[in-house]
């Protein structure tokens, strides 16, 4: 993408899957964080359907680039 760290372009790429195909075959915690840039809680995975579990699931790292994906980086979700 923009020569960001990977985790974000990951982040990012799964987010777009999910709004493109309502699925995807990322691992747990990035669909986690992916569900969350898009504020979308139905995207989590099944067995993290309360959303402060799930928060909690993401390391701070990870916390820390949701945030900074909705604040910098919202224009490359597509769709939004």
């Amino acid at each position: 993408m923009n020569n960001l760290p990977w985790q974000i372009d990951k982040i990012i790429e799964v987010a777009n899957c999910l709004q493109a195909t309502g699925s995807t075959a990322a691992s747990t915690g990035e669909r986690i964080a992916a569900a969350f840039v898009l504020n979308r809680m139905d995207y989590l995975p099944d067995m993290y359907s309360d959303a402060v579990e799930a928060w909690d699931r993401l390391d701070d790292e990870w916390q820390d680039y949701v945030r900074l994906i909705k604040r910098d980086y919202r224009h490359l979700i597509e769709g939004q």
